[in-house]
């Protein structure tokens, strides 16, 4: 069984998420003593030779702030335009404390599509590699006023990019701040509820345990422990942390704090993408075709059951057998030639369509989600 120790020494590129409610005040509004105090140790760490990523929220927060405005807002324009107004305060702040350090700071905006476009997102890795040569701190935040479907619970509240962020750049670790102090075995209003220290593989209970988001957020246990599943799946130490506590140092330095979540074995920076990609489409396979999949062979026209969707050549799908997915893939074929070849063997497709194909997606563009 890994140990915490092990982790240690392995912990130089590290992504910081810092949620919403880590920064406000019982007020609502962005505490930037809090957030100049986040900096300084966040400074501290990067001065001792680390790569420090920041996934910040609360841009929706400032802007309720900057306008006065009590509740978050459920109107979607209503919460872009907070967005907007917001990420130039907060952005402003986090200049204006690194810069007492003499550490520049880089903005990066995000929407989903970003990890799921293989350009875009090696764009994005050669952007924030050469960000950090340069000794800067990429501070990272989704781009609200254009992210729509985005912006709500489904996202959470940045948990989940701070996930792929981890795991597109092959992070060390991934440390999630928020005001609890780590996942316990039931909400922690119940005086019963236990921390738990360490989880070194998920179950039933884990992945079911909920948590209500807090009042300027939208993201609340549920959504970190499915971000932590993302890190752990690519190799990720990952911590959840009371962000409210100065923890940062002690975590970073080894010590032990919160619920730490330990990787399972890694997998290829390809196969990390196709896995965590928004799918363009699904298949449908029959269980044939699934136990010969499983057992090292291809997926051949002649076990594909339905198409559904439209999606082209290169795109990533999702392969379903008895309504459950189990794995993914890059298409070798669009959703229009599929749908022409499906159920069909090599023979009639070659005389049909005068075509030879052995295979819907290579082996290397292949990955098992079960």
């Amino acid at each position: 069984m890994l140990k915490f120790e092990k982790f240690k020494q392995m912990n130089d590129k590290i992504v910081i998420k810092i949620g919403t409610s880590v920064l406000a005040d019982s007020s609502g509004k962005v505490d930037y003593s809090r957030m100049k105090k986040l900096v300084d140790d966040v400074a501290e760490i990067k001065n001792k030779g680390k790569d420090i990523m920041l996934v910040t929220s609360g841009a929706i927060g400032a802007g309720m702030a900057e306008l006065d405005i009590k509740e978050r807002p459920r109107d979607v324009k209503m919460q872009q335009a907070c967005a907007a107004i917001g990420q130039s305060v907060i952005m402003a702040k986090y200049k204006e404390f690194f810069s007492k350090h003499k550490i520049n700071v880089a903005q990066i905006l995000l929407s989903y599509d970003t990890f799921s476009d293989r350009k875009k997102f090696l764009n994005l890795r050669n952007s924030i590699q050469m960000i950090l040569k340069l000794g800067a701190v990429p501070i990272i935040n989704e781009n609200d006023p254009i992210s729509i479907d985005e912006l709500g619970p489904s996202f959470g509240d940045n948990d989940k990019l701070s996930a792929l962020v981890a795991s597109k750049i092959e992070a060390d670790m991934l440390l999630m701040l928020t005001i609890v102090d780590g996942i316990y075995d039931k909400d922690p209003k119940y005086s019963d509820a236990k921390l738990i220290r360490e989880i070194h593989q998920f179950d039933k209970n884990i992945e079911n345990l909920k948590g209500k988001a807090s009042k300027l957020g939208t993201g609340g246990i549920k959504t970190k422990v499915e971000a932590a599943k993302v890190a752990m799946s690519s190799g990720i130490i990952t911590i959840i942390a009371n962000g409210k506590k100065d923890l940062i140092k002690d975590i970073i330095n080894g010590k032990k704090q919160g619920t730490v979540f330990y990787p399972g074995k890694k997998i290829s920076s390809k196969k990390r993408w196709i896995r965590f990609s928004e799918a363009k489409g699904n298949i449908v396979v029959d269980e044939g075709a699934k136990r010969a999949m499983m057992n090292g062979k291809n997926l051949l026209p002649s076990g594909i059951v339905n198409v559904k969707g439209d999606f082209d050549k290169d795109d990533v799908i999702d392969i379903f057998c008895n309504n459950n997915p189990f794995a993914k893939i890059i298409a070798d074929y669009g959703s229009d030639d599929l749908n022409e070849y499906k159920g069909k063997n090599s023979d009639e497709i070659k005389k049909l369509y005068n075509k030879k194909i052995n295979n819907v997606a290579r082996r290397e563009n292949l990955v098992f989600i079960e």
